[in-house]
C-alpha cells in the first residue's frame, strides 16, 4: 500500500471509531491522531496520560509494573518483596531479560520472586507482621543482599499496612537500607505513575546515603547512564562506546546496576538518560539539588548513535570530543557492512510500532538507517511530551495512537498493511495469526542487545529474518480458512 495522505489518515480513524457507541467515540478521537510536523507540542493533537477506557482492551501496565518490573527490579544486589499475594510476583519475575553478572541467590537477585504471600487471613488482619518476618527470614538467608525494596501490590493500599514504619525498625535492626515503595497496582492511569514513585522513593530513601561522603574519587569525566535496563545486554554495549570516548560510567541504572553505584550518582558530571519516561523525574530531582545536568540519548542505529555521541561530547573537553569522533570512525566500516548487507533486503519496508518507554520513537531513527520508514507509532503509557518528541521524528500523515485498544490497533494494521508490527507479547500471536510479520519490541523477541553499533547489527539481521521468512506466505488467518465457514460436527 503507498504512502497515506492526511485526508487519507483522517478518514481510516473515523472509520475504525465508527464501531464505537458515541460516548467512547468522543473520548477515543481524542487519542488517534494525524502527524504534523509543524506542531510544536502534541496537546494540540493528541491526548495522552488518561484513564483508559472502561470496557475496552488496554495494553498497558500498572503502577506496580513501573516500579517493581522496571526502575527497582533490575538493581542486582538488592533483594525486591512483592508485599501482597503471589501472583504479581511471580508475574513480574525475569520477564523483562535485564541480564546481570553475578551469581544468583548469593549476590544478585534479579531472577527470584520475594512476596509476603497475602492469603485471607492477613487481608483481614494485616500484613505487617509477616511483611517483618519475611525481612528477617531474608537476612538469614541471603546475607550478602546489600538492600531490600518494599514493592507493594494492590490490598496494601485498600487494608492500610505502614510499610513505612516496618521499613524504619528494620533498617535499624539490621543496618542495611530498606525502602518502602507505595506502588500498589490500582494508582494512577497506567504503569506511568509507578516509575514517577519508584524514583521518589530513590531520591528519599536512598540518594542522599553518600552526601558529604568524601571517600569516592571523581574525575571530569564520570557520568551516569540512567533508563537502560540491560535488556539482552544493551546497557553493556552502551557503556562500550561511552568508555571508549574516554568518560567512566560510574553508575548503571538500573540494568546490571547496584545500590552503591545509586548512591554514587550524585557525585557525576552529566546523567545520561536513554529512558525519558521512566526516569526523568530523578534526573531533574538531581540537576535541582545536585546541579547535575542531564541529556537524553539515542543508541539505536548509527545515524542517531554518532548524533548523541557528539552531544554527548560536547558537555566535555576536546579530548573526549575528539574521543567520540574515533568512536565513530572506528565502527564506520563495521555499520556501513551491516547496511550494505540488509538495505538491499528491507529497502521500502514500511513498519507499525506499539510499544513503551523510549521505543515508539527512539526505534525509527534505526529503520530509516536500514531503508525502512515508520508509518504508525504510539505509546502504552506515554506523556505529551514524550509526543512532543515524537512529532518531529515520524513522518507527515502516519498515525499516531495512544493507549490504543486492541481493536483500533488490528484494524489499523489491516488497513495500512505494514510489512512489520513491532509490539509487546500480548500482541504477538494476534498479528502472527494474522500473517503479518512482528517483533517483540519490548524484549527484543529473545534477542539483543539492539544498542550501539553491534547491536545495531542484531538489530538488521533480526528485521531480515523476521519480513523476508518464507513462513509467512504459508500462513492463512483461522478465521479466513474454508474449515472455518463449516459447521463444527458433533462427535458422538
Amino acid at each position: 500500500m503507498s504512502a497515506m495522505t492526511k485526508e487519507e489518515t483522517e478518514a481510516l480513524i473515523q472509520e475504525v471509531l465508527e464501531i464505537y457507541p458515541e460516548k467512547a467515540r468522543k473520548d477515543r478521537v481524542k487519542h488517534l491522531a494525524v502527524n504534523d510536523q509543524s506542531l510544536e507540542k502534541s496537546n494540540k493533537c493528541i491526548t495522552s496520560n488518561r484513564k483508559s477506557l472502561p470496557g475496552v482492551m488496554t495494553i498497558r501496565g500498572c503502577a506496580y509494573a513501573g516500579s517493581k518490573g522496571v526502575v527497582w527490579g533490575p538493581i542486582k544486589d538488592m533483594i525486591h518483596i512483592s508485599h501482597g499475594p503471589v501472583g504479581c510476583g511471580q508475574y513480574s519475575r525475569a520477564g523483562r531479560r535485564n541480564y546481570y553478572v553475578g551469581t544468583t541467590g548469593v549476590n544478585t537477585f534479579g531472577t527470584m520472586n520475594f512476596t509476603s504471600d497475602f492469603q485471607e487471613k492477613v487481608i483481614v488482619f494485616g500484613g505487617d507482621k509477616k511483611l517483618a518476618k519475611a525481612i528477617d527470614e531474608i537476612e538469614t538467608l541471603f546475607p550478602l543482599n546489600k538492600g531490600i525494596s518494599i514493592q507493594s501490590e494492590c490490598p496494601i493500599g485498600l487494608i492500610g499496612d505502614d510499610i513505612e514504619a516496618v521499613a524504619k525498625v528494620k533498617k535499624k535492626e539490621h543496618g542495611k537500607t530498606i525502602v518502602p515503595v507505595r506502588c500498589e497496582g490500582f494508582r494512577g492511569v497506567s504503569q506511568s505513575l509507578g516509575h514517577h514513585i519508584a524514583n521518589d522513593a530513590i531520591r528519599d530513601w536512598v540518594l542522599e546515603n553518600r552526601d558529604g561522603d568524601e571517600s569516592f574519587p571523581i574525575t571530569p569525566y564520570d557520568v551516569s547512564v540512567i533508563g537502560d535496563y540491560n535488556i539482552g545486554g544493551d546497557a553493556w554495549a552502551s557503556r562500550t562506546l561511552l568508555e571508549e570516548m574516554g568518560l567512566r560510567v560510574v553508575a548503571q541504572w538500573s540494568g546490571d546496576g547496584t545500590i552503591a553505584e545509586i548512591e554514587k550518582t550524585p557525585k557525576v558530571k552529566l546523567n545520561l538518560i536513554h529512558c525519558y519516561r521512566s526516569m526523568n523525574y530523578i534526573a531533574r530531582h538531581m540537576e535541582e539539588k545536585y546541579h547535575i545536568p542531564w541529556i537524553e540519548y539515542n543508541f539505536f542505529g548509527p545515524t542517531k548513535i554518532a548524533e548523541s555521541l557528539r552531544r554527548i561530547a560536547a558537555h566535555f573537553d576536546q579530548s573526549i570530543i575528539d574521543g567520540a569522533e574515533r568512536v565513530i570512525a572506528r565502527y564506520e566500516a563495521e555499520y556501513n557492512a551491516v547496511i550494505e548487507k540488509y538495505k538491499p533486503r528491507l529497502q521500502g519496508k514500511r513498519v507499525m510500532l506499539y510499544i513503551g518507554g523510549l521505543r515508539p520513537r527512539h526505534v525509527i531513527g534505526a529503520y530509516e538507517d536500514l531503508g525502512m520508514e515508520v508509518v504508525g507509532t504510539g505509546y502504552e503509557f506515554g506523556h505529551n511530551d514524550d509526543y512532543d518528541r515524537t512529532i518531529k521524528e515520524m513522518g507527515n500523515a502516519t498515525l499516531l495512537y495512544d493507549d490504543v485498544t486492541g481493536y483500533e490497533f488490528e484494524e489499523f494494521v489491516k488497513k495500512v498493511q505494514p510489512d512489520l508490527v513491532g509490539s509487546g507479547v500480548k500482541e504477538k500471536y494476534i498479528f502472527q495469526k494474522m500473517g503479518v510479520p512482528f517483533r517483540q519490541m519490548h524484549s527484543w523477541d529473545y534477542s539483543g542487545p539492539y544498542h550501539g553499533y553491534d547491536g545495531f547489527a542484531i538489530f538488521a539481521r533480526d528485521m531480515d529474518m523476521t519480513i523476508n521468512n518464507p513462513c509467512w506466505k504459508n500462513i492463512k488467518a483461522p478465521w479466513k480458512t474454508d474449515a472455518a465457514s463449516e459447521p463444527v460436527k458433533a462427535v458422538a
